[in-house]
């Protein structure tokens, strides 16, 4: 069946060509979160033979849990029975999705639950665009007044490795009749494909990128993240550089703590070295711990220890809200408990 998030308006025009009117009608009622049976403006006859052909929304909301600070994660369900992952955040100057771009991921990353069980495959455009459509409509949102403000695809997945689904994506989350979503208000995070930075930098989106570090030497990133074998940091800075230069847009890097791994003075030195003369901004992230990974969080004092480093060395930095620990807020913890009690 055909997943009717995953088109444009222009797409859907030519899914639906008679009446001419019909797809400006079912595009927003789709971006608004409604099933076919609520498209009442539609004769039901058509709404009948649009459920025996079509998928108004690929992604239902599962299993949801609310933490302390009112941050929601959710479980969802795909058509196809697989399970991903999101993280609602609401803050003060707007409401934050963490939206998964694939159903695992092949990245391995040592200190990450997303890909203990490898890539089980790419999530479509409407797929990703229907997590923010089911977030949205569960907070009471709609295309109007909307309850998702700001995107984060940092969720499962690495988004650069699902490159041609992604860049639909942010072209659906944005189209004008649609939930319309700017791009000012969207951050992509990668684990540092080069040559993607640099295509992304080409392809006219301005969205903020950040880059996962989370080490400034190459042996040791390459032991907790096996994609700097392919791509160095040296590459990675380099292709940050062309982006901003590109977009104008300051690069982010992810820098999350692991205790007596990545935290010592040698490492906040060289992390200084790295983004001197350059627009751009470190997030500290204090590690977010995972049972089947060998990793710990340092302290919080020690976190801050680190920050004060940094700032004295002429680096800005901030360290990242946590939000979600009493949740399992870390990518792929949710999704791995539930298919664990299940089986």
């Amino acid at each position: 069946m055909t997943d009717l998030l995953s088109l444009s308006l222009k797409e859907l025009k030519e899914l639906f060509p008679e009446p001419k009117y019909l797809a400006g009608q079912i595009f927003p009622f789709l971006h608004n979160g409604a099933t076919f049976d609520e498209m009442t403006s539609l004769k039901k006859d058509l709404r009948e033979k649009l459920k025996e052909e079509y998928v108004a929304n690929p992604v239902a909301i599962r299993e949801k849990f609310v933490g302390k600070s009112g941050t929601i994660k959710y479980l969802f369900e795909l058509t196809d029975g697989n399970l991903i992952e999101g993280v609602y955040m609401p803050h003060d100057y707007g409401n934050t999705l963490c939206l998964s771009t694939q159903i695992g991921c092949r990245m391995g990353c040592s200190f990450c639950a997303s890909g203990l069980d490898g890539l089980l495959r790419n999530l479509t455009p409407g797929e990703m665009l229907g997590q923010v459509i089911a977030v949205n409509r569960d907070n009471g949102g709609n295309i109007k007044d909307r309850a998702v403000t700001n995107l984060v695809l940092m969720g499962s997945g690495e988004p650069f490795d699902n490159y041609d689904n992604v860049l639909k994506f942010l072209d659906l989350v944005g189209a004008e009749k649609g939930i319309n979503i700017g791009e000012r208000n969207i951050s992509l995070s990668t684990s540092g494909l080069a040559n993607r930075v640099r295509e992304f930098a080409d392809s006219g989106h301005k969205v903020t990128l950040s880059i996962s570090l989370h080490a400034p030497f190459d042996t040791l990133r390459s032991s907790i993240m096996p994609v700097n074998k392919k791509y160095n940091i040296g590459e990675i800075v380099s292709a940050s550089k062309y982006y901003f230069e590109k977009t104008g847009r300051r690069v982010i890097f992810e820098y999350t703590l692991i205790k007596g791994t990545n935290d010592s003075n040698a490492c906040a030195l060289e992390l200084a070295k790295l983004t001197k003369g350059f627009p751009s901004h470190v997030n500290l992230i204090r590690l977010n711990e995972v049972k089947e990974r060998d990793h710990q969080a340092p302290t919080e004092d020690a976190t801050k220890d680190f920050l004060k480093k940094l700032e004295s060395l002429g680096v800005s930095a901030t360290i990242r809200r946590s939000l979600g620990n009493d949740i399992e807020g870390a990518c792929g913890q949710l999704r791995r408990r539930y298919l664990e009690n299940k089986g």
